[in-house]
């Protein structure tokens, strides 16, 4: 495969559905070159667990629109430098939590869900807005994005300076 300006470039990486070009060397973390790159970009699944999936079923499928017009209402962009969740189908609610301010993510895999390939992704944020941020039902390797995510955090508040004191009462 080769690239606009002529050199050759390595395979791309699916995550969500939508291809995500490398700009890392092979073997790199996504977030060490420095710049901003797209880990994530697309919408939760329309059947996320096996049970909307029998749903659907049992509903001659109108459980399955009804899903597929709601996660079309989502859209979810993680990159290397913030967590972007807009929902809304006419009327339009943007989050965003910038890594920086992240202090802990939690990977969530129901039965039902890894059956169908998806999972669950809770932020948690020192930000007055928007403290917990749920990504729900994405279809990737979810442990692999939460690594890529862990690592990309620690990058940005590395290059910001913020460190985080825990303290304890006693």
């Amino acid at each position: 495969r080769r690239r606009t300006d002529g050199r050759a470039s390595s395979a791309p990486r699916v995550y969500g559905g939508r291809m995500v070009e490398p700009t890392t060397p092979e073997g790199l973390m996504p977030g060490s070159s420095g710049a901003e790159e797209p880990l994530f970009v697309g919408h939760p699944a329309a059947l996320p667990t096996f049970g909307a999936l029998l749903l659907a079923i049992l509903t001659l499928g109108i459980y399955a629109v009804v899903g597929w017009i709601r996660a079309r209402g989502t859209s979810y962009r993680i990159t290397t430098r913030r967590i972007v969740v807009e929902t809304g189908i006419f009327s339009k609610h943007m989050e965003q939590i910038d890594l920086y301010r992240v202090v802990d993510y939690v990977v969530d895999r129901p039965f039902g869900q890894r059956l169908m390939g998806t999972g669950n992704l809770t932020i948690e944020a020192m930000d007055k807005t928007t403290a917990e941020l749920r990504v729900v039902g994405i279809r990737t390797d979810v442990v692999k994005l939460y690594e890529h995510l862990r690592y990309a955090t620690e990058l940005d508040k590395k290059r910001r300076g913020v460190r985080l004191l825990d303290v304890e009462a006693g």
